[in-house]
């Protein structure tokens, strides 16, 4: 691998901002320097007037791949992401056929060498009956088990409550929660079918998928983790009312952490008269007062980790009326700039969010040698104009699908270039689809 000088950069790291020149070799940082000019290097990126930060670890995706591949894939998102400034994703298990075993999640992890342009791993996931296999995973093989704790597709709902337990008790890993209570969803939807029949306005989303189904969930998530001392992360965190479980504070040493995503830290219910089905998600985009509750959330440590939840599908798909129209957005292009937008309204420091899209994902998950600007980590850098506004149009969108939740919406700092393992994958709007990123590496989390 060739070396990499990059000079002038203006760099926000570990709570810091200052300038520096970085010197990357064979993928990894070797110096951070007021001045490596005179060091020797194959090339130089001059940074002048850009940010240089860590490259976000998105912690959750679906990239849909085995068997939904007609929406998503692991080449075409991966190259959305590292467009993005994403230089390491972790997959969710709901793919088809489901990631319930060993052999699967180790397909997956050797499809992604072939083809991911970011770094990657894949949860294990959870259901009633491959408790066996929860208990046999170990560190390196997963990021973590991923557990739905409310309705999903296929085999994927764990609702029997000696199998949760069980779980809690005994997994090696991090475990993953979806929280949303599936008793309370549906007594919703059955109260709005009578009112409404099949034509539910999406408007009902926040209430059907309520806050008091993600406080019944999580809850309980919390109660379990506390029993056993699990290592729990509770994923896509929606209401006010669930913020007062978590303890604010640095993430390192915290049992129990929880995470916000990108659509819900921008868009509230006045949205979805805009947006409609676009902006279908479980759980739901609730009021304006849980948007700014999740954002003081962010900013007091009580939340620990953004992330996109990127969950693709057509627009044909999307289509459809309220109860048909599939839940999930593409997200991962314009995930990292639609959390600058906080940046540039003062709910966030620019130190916050760096932290919060990468050091603390580094953390949670006990991953190795990346998350930071550190010399001897691996080079996986994002270089941002802050004052680079664009709108985001169909046209652009790098993510199969076609289409993004932004779409007509002004966002006023630019992915400038993205480096995975020193390597630069993505530039001036240019993709290098040569570069393939790496297996993530875990240190024990449990």
């Amino acid at each position: 691998m060739s070396s990499l000088l990059i000079t002038n950069a203006d760099c926000v790291n570990e709570g810091r901002r200052f300038e520096a020149d970085v010197l990357i070799r064979d993928g990894r940082i070797e110096a951070i320097g007021a001045d490596l000019q005179a060091r020797p290097a194959d090339a130089v990126l001059d940074a002048r007037g850009r940010l240089l930060i860590p490259g976000m670890i998105d912690d959750q995706v679906h990239f849909r791949e085995p068997g939904l591949t007609h929406k998503a894939d692991f080449a075409s998102e991966s190259r959305a992401a590292v467009a993005g400034g994403i230089t390491s994703f972790m997959e969710m298990p709901n793919s088809q056929p489901p990631t319930l075993s060993l052999e699967r999640l180790e397909a997956k992890h050797a499809r992604a060498a072939e083809v991911a342009r970011a770094n990657y791993s894949f949860y294990l996931g959870a259901s009633n009956d491959n408790l066996d296999a929860i208990r046999s995973v170990h560190v390196g093989q997963s990021c973590g088990v991923k557990v739905f704790m409310g309705a999903s597709t296929g085999n994927m709902l764990v609702d029997d409550e000696a199998t949760l337990d069980a779980i809690f008790r005994d997994s090696p890993l991090l475990i993953a929660t979806h929280c949303e209570d599936t008793p309370t969803i549906l007594a919703n939807e059955a109260e709005y079918r009578a009112r409404y029949g099949e034509d539910v306005p999406i408007d009902a989303h926040p209430s059907i998928r309520s806050e008091a189904a993600c406080f019944t969930s999580s809850s309980l998530a919390i109660a379990l983790a506390r029993r056993h001392d699990a290592r729990l992360h509770v994923l896509h965190l929606t209401t006010a009312k669930e913020l007062a479980q978590f303890t604010p504070g640095p993430v390192a040493g915290k049992r129990i952490t929880a995470e916000a995503c990108v659509h819900h830290l921008y868009f509230d219910e006045h949205d979805y008269a805009e947006k409609g089905t676009l902006i279908k998600c479980n759980p739901a985009i609730k009021r304006s007062e849980d948007r700014e509750a999740l954002l003081k959330a962010l900013a007091e440590d009580r939340i620990d980790v953004v992330a996109t939840d990127h969950a693709p599908h057509t627009l044909e798909e999307k289509g459809q009326t309220y109860f048909k129209a599939p839940a999930g957005l593409p997200l991962v292009q314009d995930a990292l700039p639609s959390l600058l937008e906080h940046v540039h309204n003062g709910w966030l420091t620019l130190e916050q969010a760096v932290a919060k899209t990468s050091h603390a994902v580094a953390e949670c998950y006990a991953l190795e040698e990346r998350g930071y600007l550190r010399e001897g980590y691996w080079a996986d850098l994002v270089l941002i104009d802050l004052d680079a506004p664009y709108r985001v149009e169909r046209e652009q969108v790098l993510a199969k699908c076609g289409w993004s939740p932004f779409e007509g919406r002004r966002l006023r700092s630019r992915i400038s270039a993205t480096l995975v393992n020193g390597e630069r994958a993505f530039e001036h709007g240019r993709l290098n689809d040569q570069v393939r990123g790496q297996r993530l590496r875990f240190r024990r989390q449990r």
